[in-house]
């Protein structure tokens, strides 16, 4: 069966950045199901897994455009520190959460000033070049549920 969408696929992957660190993997673990056509991956990845087959393996490159995309210089700003409880212990690099209009929201803390935090809402993989070694180990088609939810479930519920 090939991968094409409506059809959950199934890949072990590394993921590497420009320098060769690898940024995340699936080999230690279960591989990663998504539903193919459906937005649930990066577009650069889902696209060099078009009309592949299970024991398809693969060295992608993926431009920020079809990754996570460029970085957004006004998605970094500074807010007042009152508005972090007192109690919060913040520092560069940890990420904190907020309510947005269309749901949760991720921020890095990109440092800590006389008169606020400086927050970066851009994704931390966003303007960088992703370097994947794929393989697919399934494909097979999608539950009507799954179709109907638009992502993956697995034996135990949603994934």
């Amino acid at each position: 069966m090939k991968t094409a969408r409506d059809k959950v696929v199934a890949v072990h992957y590394t993921l590497t950045d420009d320098a060769g660190q690898v940024l995340d993997s699936s080999s230690e673990g279960e591989p990663l199901a998504y539903l193919h056509g459906h937005g649930n991956i990066i577009p650069g990845l889902e696209k060099a897994l078009e009309g592949s087959q299970v024991g398809f393996k693969s060295k992608v490159t993926v431009a920020p455009k079809e990754g996570y995309g460029e970085q957004n210089p006004k998605a970094i700003f500074e807010e007042p520190h009152a508005s972090f409880s007192p109690d919060m212990k913040l520092a560069p690099g940890m990420q904190v959460h907020a309510e947005g209009e269309h749901g949760p929201v991720t921020f890095t803390v990109v440092k800590l000033t006389d008169t606020g935090v400086v927050l970066d809402g851009n994704h931390p993989l966003a303007g960088k070049t992703l370097h994947f070694d794929v393989e697919v180990v399934d494909v097979r088609p999608a539950t009507k549920e799954e179709l109907a939810h638009g992502h993956v479930h697995t034996g135990h519920g949603h994934h």
